[in-house]
């Protein structure tokens, strides 16, 4: 493990995604990595965190769909002809329950791993308890999503399972649909009204992760899905990873009225760091700076209070604004925060104190 010494004080960041997990799971023989050791490779190691003060979040675990073809295509409108500077992305069929399990455990497997081979740097966070520990020591609290419920069953044993091992949230779909409901796609201009909302199964998941005291993530999900939840779960209403539909046309972003409901329940948004989901023109390859973060969470904030705003990078799952490199560039967006006027009191609730009231109001400890 990196020798780093603890970074000097400053205000710690809670980030609602990563996909440092997964990212590290996958990667080819010549981009592998560990995740105690500093590396040139992805987003987040722990000496970078420490750099960052980054304090720890919702580390995802996201299985892949084998052979997904993301070429862009045109995005067709409803006469059949071709929107200007519209793009889609076909999405890949339904995952295969048993592949999706066995990666699963896998990758919370590696998870477990890391905190066993941190001396202590490292800590699987199962209580909001365990996060304000975390901060209070410079520990990275690592909260474990399931991003998509694939490998759980619709008689939701694994889900009991899963919650014992240390599951304390989950995104019922990531985009492509399943057992439970249906997400977004991935096309430019559009909005998120693209399907039918949550199945029966769907609804016995939203009542069993209240139950568990799960976090139900909304991020990904349609807008059917989206009020289906709304009206089922007596939780805040959260999107971990997403952004405001009004500056940037992406289905994978918050309608007004979406935000309004996740306001008026108490809940958060983690703004997305994806140049995609940033960019009113919704592209992802072209100059992006970290100012679009935060004229999102301006908008969030002056749309239903700053209290439901914070961060939610996707961190190794996604293209970063280009002067937001990676996890140790943290402390330049908190002060992007401040020059964008954010108040200090603003900018600690935003890094981290949001979170950890939805946290302590969702898991109830």
């Amino acid at each position: 493990m990196d020798p780093d010494p603890r970074p000097v004080s400053r205000i710690p960041v809670l980030d609602g995604h990563n996909d440092t997990l997964t990212q590290i799971r996958n990667a080819a023989p010549d981009r592998r990595r560990d995740f105690l050791t500093r590396s040139a490779l992805g987003h987040i190691d722990l000496p970078r965190a420490r750099d960052g003060g980054f304090a720890g979040g919702f580390f995802a675990i996201f299985t892949a769909s084998p052979d997904w073809d993301r070429t862009p295509r045109p995005l067709l409108g409803p006469d059949g002809a071709a929107v200007p500077g519209g793009r889609s992305v076909a999405l890949p069929p339904r995952l295969d329950r048993r592949s999706a399990l066995a990666y699963t455990l896998a990758t919370m497997s590696d998870l477990f791993r890391i905190e066993a081979g941190s001396n202590g740097a490292v800590r699987v966070a199962r209580t909001a308890a365990d996060v304000r520990r975390c901060l209070d020591e410079g520990t990275v609290a690592a909260i474990l999503h399931i991003e998509g419920a694939e490998a759980i069953d619709t008689r939701l044993e694994a889900l009991d399972v899963f919650h014992a091992a240390g599951l304390r949230s989950l995104g019922p779909v990531w985009s492509r649909p399943n057992a439970f409901a249906h997400g977004v796609p991935f096309d430019f201009p559009r909005g998120p009204d693209t399907g039918p909302g949550l199945s029966a199964a769907g609804r016995r998941l939203v009542r069993a992760c209240n139950r568990l005291g799960i976090l139900i993530d909304l991020s990904h999900l349609n807008e059917a899905g989206f009020w289906d939840v709304a009206r089922a779960s007596d939780a805040p209403l959260v999107a971990t990873h997403s952004c405001a539909h009004a500056l940037s046309a992406s289905p994978r972003n918050l309608t007004d009225a979406q935000l309004d409901a996740i306001g008026d329940s108490g809940g958060l948004v983690g703004v997305n760091f994806h140049k995609g989901f940033l960019r009113s023109d919704g592209e992802s390859d072209r100059p992006t700076s970290m100012t679009e973060i935060v004229r999102h969470a301006r908008y969030v904030a002056d749309r239903i209070g700053v209290e439901h705003v914070a961060l939610g990078s996707d961190f190794d799952g996604a293209r970063m604004p280009d002067d937001l490199h990676d996890v140790s560039a943290l402390p330049a967006l908190l002060e992007a925060l401040r020059e964008g006027g954010f108040g200090e009191p603003e900018v600690r609730s935003v890094a981290h104190g949001n979170w950890l009231r939805v946290l302590q109001e969702t898991w109830g400890q």
